[in-house]
């Protein structure tokens, strides 16, 4: 190599080493999320507080983390998120490749006369060869690490479509059983009409109550059967609801439910931290956000890195076997470079309409984070407001309740010596129901209440521990 080569590779080597030291500069990953200081719904704390990654298996039933899991299992969702994850860490692997060296080996080998009246010769070559591209600014290794965001990412909705999943599990549960306790009542009732319609017809027979009476108990027992028959077709759906998600037998499933109904799960109370800002960070669709919210940045970063120099190495060794004649000749060969210094010149406004729509996406990123962030306060806020409107409800519920059954117990009593009419005995039955069925329904309201705080808390998501294996076992979140 002469000396004036040497000393212009020394020149562009000096100028890459300038440059590299001019990185780009990428807009804020974070943002404010501009959250309240505090909730303005009351706070639950009454009771012995569960943690939420072990939430489903404190309740008192094991049939219902069984369930989830197994829902869990059966999942598109959580299947498509565990995909996600997949795809992401091939990207990771992609981008943090570019930065390292690029090596391939060729062997060739030739046998051949390359011209007349010359002896027949055969030669064998090998060789290596790189090229390597100096990341100069740093997009490349900001590339990789948008790629390591994205990964965090796919694991946090991952996470967030079993919490899904587990929440709609657990309110099937809780549906189902307040179905089979309201069908329960509705056979109660189907079987007491059925009774106040016999008596009736033989008081009407023995002339003590006019046809009439007798004609509306019947319609009132018929009305009754009626009902019954309806909520035995909707604790049917319910069932086959639960076939479908979990993707249980459903005489299984059944069998479960049946199990589980003795003592059926019972929600624990769950901590909320005063400040909103901090509860939101266990949420993993705000972590995805924001793991979203640095892919931008990225991009910014990235498209500003086209407008830039780029420096691209490239260099091989060798070996040849030349034979002819039986003559062996070897030959060694090396190179360095070319080393190849590219300079944008001209594109019309390419790379800068380049920069513009990444930035543009960036401000979409940011808007989409503070929208996802308000989206989970809200349902926080809507949690704590159910809850408590139910807690303020279960007092004066049972009031009613116990009110209506000691008046259709009075009721009964006069009725069966003479002195309540059918009518008077079927408005108190018919209160008395009412009374029920609104108990049960403001459990079932209360149970769903505390399942739609804990998927708005984040089932437990913690984003220092949230990497995944395709191969990780189901476990209710």
């Amino acid at each position: 190599m002469s000396t004036s080569i040497f000393h212009r590779l020394l020149q562009a080597i000096i100028l890459s080493l300038v440059l590299s030291a001019c990185a780009i500069t990428l807009p804020e990953a974070q943002v404010d999320a501009r959250t309240a200081p505090q909730w303005q719904a009351p706070l639950p704390h009454q009771g012995a507080v569960g943690a939420l990654t072990k939430w489903w298996q404190e309740q008192g039933d094991p049939e219902l983390p069984k369930l989830i899991e197994a829902a869990q299992a059966a999942a598109p969702s959580v299947a498509q998120a565990l995909s996600r994850i997949e795809a992401a860490r091939a990207l990771q692997a992609a981008t943090s490749a570019v930065l390292l060296p690029n090596v391939n080996a060729a062997i060739a080998g030739t046998r051949s006369v390359s011209q007349p009246g010359l002896p027949l010769a055969s030669s064998v070559q090998a060789g290596l060869q790189a090229s390597w591209e100096l990341d100069l600014v740093g997009a490349n290794r900001a590339a990789s690490r948008a790629a390591q965001a994205q990964i965090e990412g796919a694991q946090a909705q991952w996470h967030d479509a079993r919490v899904s999943v587990a929440a709609e599990v657990a309110n099937l549960y809780f549906g189902s059983h307040t179905c089979q306790a309201l069908l329960a009542l509705a056979q109660q009732d189907a079987a007491s009409r059925a009774e106040t319609a016999r008596l009736s017809d033989a008081m009407a027979k023995a002339g003590l109550m006019p046809a009439s009476g007798a004609a509306l108990a019947h319609a009132g027992a018929a009305e009754s059967r009626s009902r019954a028959t309806q909520q035995t077709a909707q604790c049917d759906l319910a069932i086959k609801a639960l076939v479908a998600l979990t993707a249980l037998p459903e005489a299984d499933l059944r069998q479960r439910m049946t199990r589980s109904r003795a003592a059926p799960a019972q929600p624990k109370p769950l901590a909320v931290t005063a400040v909103p800002a901090q509860t939101i960070t266990q949420r993993p669709d705000v972590f995805a956000a924001e793991r979203a919210l640095v892919v931008s940045s990225v991009e910014v970063g990235v498209a500003k890195a086209q407008r830039y120099p780029r420096l691209n190495l490239s260099g091989s060794i060798g070996r040849l076997r030349y034979d002819s004649e039986g003559a062996t000749t070897n030959l060694n060969t090396w190179s360095f470079g070319p080393l190849v210094l590219s300079l944008p010149v001209f594109d019309g406004g390419q790379r800068t309409a380049n920069v513009t729509a990444a930035q543009a996406r960036y401000s979409e990123a940011v808007t989409l984070y503070r929208a996802v962030v308000r989206q989970a306060v809200r349902e926080v806020e809507e949690a704590l407001v159910n809850l408590q409107a139910t807690e303020a409800r279960r007092a004066d519920a049972s009031v009613s309740e116990r009110g209506y059954k000691q008046l259709l117990a009075a009721t009964q009593a006069r009725h069966a010596q003479g002195l309540a009419s059918v009518m008077e005995l079927e408005d108190a039955r018919r209160m008395a129901l009412a009374s029920e069925s609104t108990q049960l329904a403001l459990q079932l309201e209360r149970h769903r209440a505390w399942v739609a705080l804990y998927r708005a808390l984040g089932g437990g998501f913690d984003p220092d521990a949230s990497a995944v294996s395709v191969n990780q076992p189901f476990v209710a979140p």
